[in-house]
Protein backbone atom coordinates (compact mmCIF):
# COMPACT_ATOMS: atom_id res chain seq x y z
CA UNK A 1 0.00 0.00 0.00
CA UNK A 2 1.62 3.10 -0.87
CA UNK A 3 2.10 5.97 1.47
CA UNK A 4 -0.63 8.52 0.06
CA UNK A 5 -2.99 5.55 0.19
CA UNK A 6 -2.55 4.99 4.08
CA UNK A 7 -3.03 8.39 5.07
CA UNK A 8 -6.42 8.65 3.31
CA UNK A 9 -7.67 5.54 5.26
CA UNK A 10 -6.44 6.78 8.50
CA UNK A 11 -8.27 10.18 8.17
CA UNK A 12 -11.13 8.10 6.99
CA UNK A 13 -11.19 6.08 10.01
CA UNK A 14 -10.92 9.11 12.69
CA UNK A 15 -13.71 11.03 11.00
CA UNK A 16 -16.05 8.26 11.25
CA UNK A 17 -14.74 7.89 15.13
CA UNK A 18 -15.56 11.53 15.56
CA UNK A 19 -19.14 11.15 13.88
CA UNK A 20 -19.32 8.01 16.59
CA UNK A 21 -18.49 10.00 19.42
CA UNK A 22 -20.76 12.75 18.69
CA UNK A 23 -23.69 10.42 18.46
CA UNK A 24 -23.02 8.96 21.76
CA UNK A 25 -22.75 12.79 23.55
CA UNK A 26 -26.27 13.29 21.42
CA UNK A 27 -27.77 10.73 23.59
CA UNK A 28 -26.75 11.73 26.61
CA UNK A 29 -27.74 15.02 26.08
CA UNK A 30 -31.27 16.55 26.85
CA UNK A 31 -33.54 15.88 23.99
CA UNK A 32 -35.58 19.10 24.28
CA UNK A 33 -34.31 22.44 24.11
CA UNK A 34 -36.27 24.00 26.84
CA UNK A 35 -35.54 21.78 29.59
CA UNK A 36 -34.68 24.19 32.73
CA UNK A 37 -31.03 24.27 34.03
CA UNK A 38 -29.93 25.16 37.84
CA UNK A 39 -27.22 28.20 37.86
CA UNK A 40 -25.90 29.14 40.95
CA UNK A 41 -26.45 33.05 41.99
CA UNK A 42 -23.63 35.82 41.45
CA UNK A 43 -22.75 36.68 44.84
CA UNK A 44 -24.81 40.17 45.76
CA UNK A 45 -27.34 39.98 42.96
CA UNK A 46 -30.81 39.36 44.35
CA UNK A 47 -32.70 35.58 43.50
CA UNK A 48 -35.63 36.46 41.45
CA UNK A 49 -38.76 34.47 42.64
CA UNK A 50 -40.52 32.13 39.68
CA UNK A 51 -42.75 34.65 38.63
CA UNK A 52 -39.83 37.13 37.89
CA UNK A 53 -40.19 39.52 40.87
CA UNK A 54 -37.58 40.68 42.94
CA UNK A 55 -37.29 39.74 46.77
CA UNK A 56 -39.18 42.22 48.94
CA UNK A 57 -36.33 44.88 50.89
CA UNK A 58 -35.35 43.70 54.42
CA UNK A 59 -36.69 46.01 57.00
CA UNK A 60 -34.90 45.89 60.32
CA UNK A 61 -34.82 46.74 63.99
CA UNK A 62 -37.77 45.09 64.67
CA UNK A 63 -38.80 41.32 65.37
CA UNK A 64 -42.11 41.18 62.12
CA UNK A 65 -44.51 43.16 60.36
CA UNK A 66 -47.94 43.55 61.38
CA UNK A 67 -50.41 44.56 58.39
CA UNK A 68 -53.30 46.81 59.31
CA UNK A 69 -57.09 46.79 57.61
CA UNK A 70 -59.06 49.27 58.53
CA UNK A 71 -63.18 48.62 57.41
CA UNK A 72 -63.88 51.74 55.70
CA UNK A 73 -67.20 52.18 56.13
CA UNK A 74 -66.72 51.92 60.34
CA UNK A 75 -64.47 54.75 60.65
CA UNK A 76 -66.55 56.43 58.51
CA UNK A 77 -69.21 56.46 60.38
CA UNK A 78 -67.61 57.79 63.56
CA UNK A 79 -64.91 60.27 61.56
CA UNK A 80 -66.54 61.66 58.46
CA UNK A 81 -70.55 60.76 58.07
CA UNK A 82 -70.83 63.21 55.72
CA UNK A 83 -68.44 61.58 53.51
CA UNK A 84 -66.29 64.62 52.52
CA UNK A 85 -62.97 63.04 52.45
CA UNK A 86 -61.42 60.92 49.59
CA UNK A 87 -61.73 58.12 52.00
CA UNK A 88 -65.47 58.72 52.71
CA UNK A 89 -66.77 59.84 49.28
CA UNK A 90 -69.20 57.33 48.84
CA UNK A 91 -68.56 57.30 45.09
CA UNK A 92 -64.77 55.68 46.03
CA UNK A 93 -66.88 53.09 47.55
CA UNK A 94 -64.39 51.27 50.12
CA UNK A 95 -64.56 48.12 52.05
CA UNK A 96 -60.77 47.37 53.42
CA UNK A 97 -57.97 49.70 53.52
CA UNK A 98 -54.68 49.84 54.90
CA UNK A 99 -54.24 51.28 58.18
CA UNK A 100 -50.64 50.90 58.13
CA UNK A 101 -47.74 48.30 58.09
CA UNK A 102 -46.45 48.18 61.69
CA UNK A 103 -42.95 47.17 62.70
CA UNK A 104 -43.43 45.23 65.57
CA UNK A 105 -41.24 43.33 68.04
CA UNK A 106 -42.75 40.12 70.09
CA UNK A 107 -43.98 41.91 72.86
CA UNK A 108 -44.34 45.81 71.89
CA UNK A 109 -43.18 48.00 69.12
CA UNK A 110 -41.49 51.00 68.63
CA UNK A 111 -42.57 54.04 67.46
CA UNK A 112 -41.30 57.29 65.90
CA UNK A 113 -37.72 56.74 65.17
CA UNK A 114 -35.22 58.68 63.79
CA UNK A 115 -34.39 58.26 59.96
CA UNK A 116 -32.70 60.10 57.38
CA UNK A 117 -35.75 60.97 55.35
CA UNK A 118 -37.89 63.60 56.07
CA UNK A 119 -41.04 63.45 58.52
CA UNK A 120 -43.44 64.64 55.02
CA UNK A 121 -44.30 61.88 52.48
CA UNK A 122 -44.05 63.65 48.93
CA UNK A 123 -47.83 63.89 46.97
CA UNK A 124 -46.04 62.26 44.13
CA UNK A 125 -44.98 59.25 46.26
CA UNK A 126 -48.35 58.94 48.59
CA UNK A 127 -50.85 59.55 45.75
CA UNK A 128 -49.42 56.21 44.09
CA UNK A 129 -51.28 54.54 47.29
CA UNK A 130 -54.45 56.18 46.88
CA UNK A 131 -55.35 52.85 45.82
CA UNK A 132 -54.87 51.13 48.95
CA UNK A 133 -54.68 54.37 51.71
CA UNK A 134 -56.72 56.65 49.94
CA UNK A 135 -55.38 59.73 52.77
CA UNK A 136 -51.82 61.51 52.45
CA UNK A 137 -52.64 62.47 56.35
CA UNK A 138 -53.14 58.66 56.96
CA UNK A 139 -49.86 58.07 54.62
CA UNK A 140 -47.72 60.86 56.29
CA UNK A 141 -49.00 59.94 59.70
CA UNK A 142 -48.01 55.94 59.45
CA UNK A 143 -44.42 56.78 57.85
CA UNK A 144 -43.68 58.95 61.15
CA UNK A 145 -45.08 56.39 63.59
CA UNK A 146 -44.32 53.08 61.62
CA UNK A 147 -42.57 53.34 58.55
CA UNK A 148 -40.07 55.20 60.28
CA UNK A 149 -38.81 52.24 62.08
CA UNK A 150 -38.79 49.74 59.80
CA UNK A 151 -35.23 50.16 58.84
CA UNK A 152 -36.29 51.34 55.30
CA UNK A 153 -36.66 54.71 53.28
CA UNK A 154 -39.49 55.62 52.44
CA UNK A 155 -39.84 54.33 48.71
CA UNK A 156 -38.74 50.85 50.27
CA UNK A 157 -41.14 51.08 53.23
CA UNK A 158 -44.37 52.02 51.31
CA UNK A 159 -42.93 49.21 48.38
CA UNK A 160 -43.18 46.36 51.38
CA UNK A 161 -46.85 48.28 52.63
CA UNK A 162 -48.00 47.67 49.21
CA UNK A 163 -46.54 44.25 48.72
CA UNK A 164 -47.84 42.93 52.40
CA UNK A 165 -51.22 44.23 50.96
CA UNK A 166 -51.53 41.86 47.79
CA UNK A 167 -50.25 38.80 49.85
CA UNK A 168 -53.89 39.21 51.10
CA UNK A 169 -56.99 37.85 49.04
CA UNK A 170 -60.11 39.84 50.60
CA UNK A 171 -62.73 37.30 49.58
CA UNK A 172 -66.07 38.58 48.04
CA UNK A 173 -68.13 38.52 50.96
CA UNK A 174 -65.75 41.04 52.09
CA UNK A 175 -64.94 43.34 49.91
CA UNK A 176 -68.40 45.09 49.24
CA UNK A 177 -71.62 45.15 51.36
CA UNK A 178 -74.80 46.29 49.87
CA UNK A 179 -76.57 46.37 53.45
CA UNK A 180 -75.43 46.04 57.30
CA UNK A 181 -75.14 42.81 58.40
CA UNK A 182 -74.11 40.71 61.44
CA UNK A 183 -71.01 38.79 61.57
CA UNK A 184 -68.30 37.63 64.30
CA UNK A 185 -64.85 37.58 64.39
CA UNK A 186 -64.72 33.78 64.12
CA UNK A 187 -66.74 34.19 60.92
CA UNK A 188 -64.13 36.83 59.43
CA UNK A 189 -60.76 35.07 60.72
CA UNK A 190 -62.39 31.49 58.91
CA UNK A 191 -63.16 33.30 56.08
CA UNK A 192 -59.89 34.90 55.87
CA UNK A 193 -58.17 31.69 56.23
CA UNK A 194 -60.09 29.69 53.58
CA UNK A 195 -59.31 32.21 51.00
CA UNK A 196 -55.47 32.29 51.69
CA UNK A 197 -53.33 29.37 52.07
CA UNK A 198 -50.79 28.98 55.08
CA UNK A 199 -52.59 32.19 57.00
CA UNK A 200 -53.57 30.69 60.18
CA UNK A 201 -56.17 32.46 62.81
CA UNK A 202 -52.94 32.51 65.50
CA UNK A 203 -51.87 34.54 62.69
CA UNK A 204 -54.33 37.49 63.01
CA UNK A 205 -56.65 39.32 65.07
CA UNK A 206 -60.11 41.20 64.51
CA UNK A 207 -60.39 44.62 66.13
CA UNK A 208 -63.99 45.83 66.58
CA UNK A 209 -64.95 49.17 68.46
CA UNK A 210 -68.75 50.18 69.51
CA UNK A 211 -70.07 46.94 68.24
CA UNK A 212 -68.82 47.12 64.87
CA UNK A 213 -65.75 45.59 63.11
CA UNK A 214 -62.72 48.01 63.01
CA UNK A 215 -59.74 46.33 61.50
CA UNK A 216 -58.71 43.20 60.42
CA UNK A 217 -54.59 42.67 61.59
CA UNK A 218 -52.34 39.98 59.80
CA UNK A 219 -48.82 39.35 60.53
CA UNK A 220 -45.65 38.16 58.46
CA UNK A 221 -42.26 37.59 59.03
CA UNK A 222 -40.01 40.29 57.35
CA UNK A 223 -40.01 38.54 53.94
CA UNK A 224 -44.05 38.45 54.01
CA UNK A 225 -44.48 35.39 54.59
CA UNK A 226 -47.28 34.42 56.67
CA UNK A 227 -46.53 34.27 61.28
CA UNK A 228 -48.05 33.22 64.25
CA UNK A 229 -48.42 36.30 66.74
CA UNK A 230 -49.09 35.40 70.29
CA UNK A 231 -49.62 39.01 71.39
CA UNK A 232 -52.21 40.26 68.40
CA UNK A 233 -53.73 37.41 67.92
CA UNK A 234 -54.81 37.47 71.86
CA UNK A 235 -55.60 41.12 71.55
CA UNK A 236 -58.60 40.39 69.39
CA UNK A 237 -62.20 41.24 69.33
CA UNK A 238 -64.04 39.10 71.62
CA UNK A 239 -67.80 40.33 71.11
CA UNK A 240 -69.91 37.84 69.94
CA UNK A 241 -71.76 39.65 67.39
CA UNK A 242 -70.63 42.16 65.11
CA UNK A 243 -72.33 45.11 62.61
CA UNK A 244 -70.45 45.15 59.65
CA UNK A 245 -71.81 48.62 57.97
CA UNK A 246 -72.53 48.73 54.22
CA UNK A 247 -70.08 50.11 51.94
CA UNK A 248 -71.26 53.10 49.86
Amino acid sequence: MSGFRRIVLLLLGALLLAACDGESDARKAPQNANTSMTTTPIAGNPVKTPSGAQPVPLGSGFDFYVLSLSWSPSWCIENDPSGRTEQCDPDNSHGFIVHGLWPQNEQGYPEFCRTRDPDRVPDALGRTLFDIMPSMGLIGHEWRKHGSCSGLGQRDYFAVLRAAREKVTIPPALQSVASPRRTSAAEIETALTTANPGLRTNAMAVSCAAGRVDEVRICFNKDLSFRACGEIDRAGCTVKSLSLPATP
